[in-house]
């Protein structure tokens, strides 16, 4: 039996495959998604006949991903079935672990599109969700006879993807669902809470090991994992944005001893990595003031890199880490987040080209211009023109790894041309908390935003009552709207002292009329702002995500602002 026999719903696709790779016209009725897939797999020069392996074989990349999931893997993978394959992969589509037999799987040690095309594990890393592919789908030959289900693994403390899980078969009658689907979402759930056990564990011996340190209050102490950060209050001077950025990268080297801190520092660092089960899986620094070396006063920090809280800090070091590679980057959030701010840091002296839709939707950007590698800062996604989202697609298509920050401010719901954009950029996608979601960080700003007093005159300070009064407020205008109030105060006030608060804003000085959130509702709030920052504030994904209704979340939503 042929394969379009066997599954004759495929064999239009299959035929425009054939056209596709002979060059000739195509048919109406390619889904957009697999046609885009294909002209990729053209643009980064994939063969579809793959002869032999494409690359040499190397021994699977030891992780704490793979040494969490294969134990949970070997368990499950007597489930499968005959001509049926079990595949691990790493965030960068590497194979790490295989059980079972499908054709191509002896081939193809890294699932990434650059190397072979359009697949299901490089699609559910993409989209962040369970992707399917079948059959002619795929670009490689070896694949044309094969059904793919693959489900991403997510972080437990960050919701970042670490790789992905995928059941492989036989080409399945139809083109769906896989019968696999089942399999490959409980092998996915199964490794994430292997990985949050493991990881709460990790968090336990990091803590212990920063308590042992930290036994003196003029200690300054900072402890990393690459997830964690602990910092004493005596290390808040010296661990800077660019300390602290240096110490992250040791604390996930295979040498966590050296620490190379910038130039200009102002302090040393003695390192002592933090061991569990035998491997080293983060750090403990001990951080010493160079007295002649520390300038005074202390350079304030980058309005984009203040604030300590947890979700801020997340945020902003999965951008550093995504912003390292040169390829689009999404920065979503409420207005007056930080988006912009943030992106001009993560370019340092690059200068972008520069287009904002709130000024012009029609931006008329010749992206041609991007070619030479300068990047492009596009403010305000969200008020883009039809032809300018067209022509964004079309880029990204055709040059997916183009260097482009786009800033986007969710509102109401997007269009399709527009969604799709959404789509494309979302695997590299990052939501910025709301000021009211890190109240925390507001003591951290306060100098950061405040004007630098004139020659003789001391800096604004602030009274306790004064301090929780701007902590409580909502500030539904985010950080740009706490930046008025301190700068109008700075500017205005004829008292000397700290501000009072009596001195602010009647919205603030009376603080939210709104009642406090129960514990319920406070466990309810929590995850709904979690899983739009893990959708990257696509609402409709949230609240699939959480099995409600997406009219249900925007009313929780609306409900939930201005409340503590």
């Amino acid at each position: 039996m042929t394969t379009v026999e066997h599954s004759p719903a495929l064999a239009p696709l299959r035929q425009a495959r054939e056209r596709f790779l002979s060059d000739r016209p195509l048919p109406d009725g390619i889904p957009d998604e697999v046609l885009a897939a294909w002209r990729r797999a053209r643009f980064f020069g994939v063969r579809h006949d793959l002869d032999g392996p494409v690359q040499d074989p190397e021994p699977p990349v030891e992780s704490a991903l793979l040494e969490a999931a294969r134990p949970v893997l070997e368990r499950i993978a007597p489930a499968l079935g005959g001509h049926s394959a079990l595949l691990l992969t790493d965030e960068r589509l590497r194979v790490l672990w295989t059980a079972g037999d499908v054709p191509g799987d002896d081939r193809c040690r890294d699932l990434s599109e650059r190397e072979v095309g359009h697949n299901s594990a490089a699609l559910a890393l993409r989209t962040r969700q369970q992707a399917e592919v079948h059959g002619p789908e795929h670009f490689l030959d070896v694949w044309q006879d094969v059904s793919a289900v693959s489900v991403p693994l997510l972080a437990p403390d960050s919701g970042q993807v670490l790789g992905t899980v995928t059941v492989a078969s036989g080409l399945c009658a139809g083109c769906g669902p896989h019968p696999g689907a089942a399999l490959a979402e409980a092998a996915a759930m199964a490794v994430e809470a292997e990985l949050l056990a493991r990881s709460r564990t990790a968090e336990r011996v990091l803590l212990d090991a920063y308590t042992r340190a930290a036994h003196g209050p003029d200690r300054a102490v900072v402890a990393l994992d690459g997830r964690n950060r602990l910092v004493s209050q005596a290390a808040v001077r010296l661990a800077t944005p660019q300390v602290l950025t240096a110490l992250e990268r040791a604390s996930t080297s295979e040498e966590p001893y050296d620490a190379a801190l910038p130039e200009g520092a102002g302090c040393t660092a003695e390192i002592t990595p933090v061991r569990h089960e035998g491997r080293v899986f983060g750090i403990v620094a001990v951080l010493e003031a160079r007295a002649a070396e520390v300038p005074f006063p202390s350079p304030r920090p980058a309005l984009a890199l203040a604030g300590g809280s947890v979700p801020w800090r997340h945020a902003v070091a999965r951008a550093v880490e995504l912003a390292r590679v040169h390829e689009p980057l999404l920065l979503t959030g409420e207005r007056g987040a930080g988006k912009t701010a943030l992106a001009r840091e993560l370019l340092g002296d690059t200068v972008p080209l520069i287009a904002d839709a709130a000024e012009s939707p029609e931006l008329g950007v010749k992206y041609s211009e991007l070619a030479d590698g300068r990047p492009l800062l596009l403010r305000h996604a969200e008020r883009l023109a039809q032809p300018d989202v067209a022509a964004l697609n079309s880029l990204l298509d055709e040059h997916p790894d183009v260097f482009l920050l786009v800033t986007y401010t969710p509102g109401t719901p997007p269009g399709p041309c527009f969604q799709r954009l959404l789509d494309t950029l979302a695997p590299r996608s990052v939501a910025l908390p709301a000021l009211r979601e890190r109240p925390e960080d507001v003591r951290e700003l306060l100098p950061v935003l405040a004007p630098r007093p004139a020659s003789g005159q001391p800096p604004l300070t602030w009274t306790l009552d004064a301090l929780r009064a701007l902590e409580e407020h909502p500030w539904p205008g985010n950080v740009t709207e706490l930046a008025h109030v301190v700068r109008a105060l700075a500017e205005h006030r004829r008292v000397t002292g700290p501000v009072r608060r009596a001195e602010l804003p009647d919205p603030v000085r009376e603080g939210p009329a709104a009642r406090r959130l129960s514990p319920m509702e406070h466990a309810e709030r929590a995850a709904i702002l979690g899983a739009l920052r893990r959708h990257g504030g696509n609402k409709s994904r949230a609240a699939a995500a959480l099995g409600i209704g997406r009219a249900t979340l925007y009313r929780k939503l609306r409900g939930y602002r201005g409340i503590s």
